[in-house]
């Protein structure tokens, strides 16, 4: 044990020293065109207890992130580098739930509004125009039953809301004994403040993601039991025609993490955090190359003109350089 332990401190070690880890593992010459040969990827903050749910920020200019169980929105920009944004935010004890985690899921709707998958209230949250003084909530239960703990969410062109629900925010799973919708869904809310579930059969949905014809839906199901990517098509009563875009079963096999957030690149390439860090997928389903991050990474998002991905990764926030062409 002492032996893993240093070889995990001088690790860590190395990658302060560094400012870089990892590698590209470039399966196709394709991944070319979206990462430079020599791109590496940046340690930009480290020290999490475990990174989530990135969103770029136009208006601040800044990656927004979560720590899940330390209950804290961060900001980090590259001129001040990193600063708490909300603390505490996700878990504030009014919504019965033993596991206590902060926030996860982060997204920007079209009116500035950052809206928050609060995992340990089990809702979603707004804050109005990013002031931290507008807070108010979204959406808190389906039937009058409180979710599970909402994980991931997108919005359409519309002003749809998609967003899943896995039970990863409640101390014992489905069996929590506070757990009180029998699925774990995937649900859409309209403008109007209309919810509807999409989908009830996937064991762990957790990232999802939009085409940019808004045609498909995707979802990474987050089971290692059944390690998949779902795309369904979308329509205006819901989803139609499951089918299984990427399986990972021998990925896991030989790679750390399992499938969570997903970003659908302009290129229509789908960047999906999974085994061995971020797989980059053509929309056909083939795999072209991964972003390997040593580390498990939970999620990922691009700045507004996608010359980065930013990936949060375990203990650190990262990112890559990304071809604008």
């Amino acid at each position: 044990m002492l032996i893993n332990v240093t070889l995990l401190f001088l690790s860590f070690f190395h990658f302060n020293q560094e400012k870089h880890l990892g590698s590209i593992e470039r399966l196709s010459n394709e991944i070319n065109d979206l990462i430079h040969p020599e791109a590496k990827i940046e340690i930009l903050a480290n020290g999490f207890e475990w990174s989530e749910g990135p969103i770029w920020s136009e208006k601040l200019n800044s990656i927004l992130f979560s720590d899940v169980p330390n209950n804290v929105i961060y900001k980090w920009n590259e001129k001040n580098g990193l600063s708490v944004f909300l603390k505490p935010i996700g878990y504030s004890g009014k919504v019965p739930n033993l596991k206590k985690a902060g926030t996860n899921g982060l997204t920007i709707n079209s009116d500035g509004d950052l809206i928050i998958c609060m995992h340990g209230d089990r809702m979603i949250t707004k804050i109005e125009n990013l002031n931290v003084n507008k807070k108010s909530i979204l959406v808190k239960s389906f039937n009058n039953k409180l979710f599970n703990s909402p994980n991931d969410l997108v919005y359409d062109s519309n002003g749809n809301l998609f967003f899943t629900d896995p039970p990863y925010g409640l101390l014992e799973g489905d069996n929590d004994k506070l757990k009180e919708i029998s699925f774990n869904g995937v649900y859409m809310l309209s403008p109007n403040g209309d919810i509807k579930v999409l989908i009830k059969n996937l064991s762990r949905p957790n990232g999802i993601s939009i085409s940019n014809d808004e045609k498909t839906l995707y979802v990474a199901n987050s089971d290692n039991k059944n390690p998949i990517i779902m795309k369904y098509e979308l329509s205006e009563d819901g989803v139609n025609n499951p089918e299984v875009f990427f399986d990972g079963r021998e990925l896991t096999k030989k790679d750390i993490g399992l499938f969570d957030g997903l970003k659908v690149h302009p290129s229509g390439n789908i960047f999906a955090t999974g085994p061995g860090g971020v797989l980059v997928i053509k929309e056909n389903g083939d795999h072209i190359g991964t972003i390997r991050t040593e580390v498990r990474t939970a999620n990922c998002a691009f700045d507004e003109k996608f010359e980065y991905l930013y990936m949060t990764s375990d203990m650190f926030l990262t990112r890559i350089k990304i071809n604008t062409k």
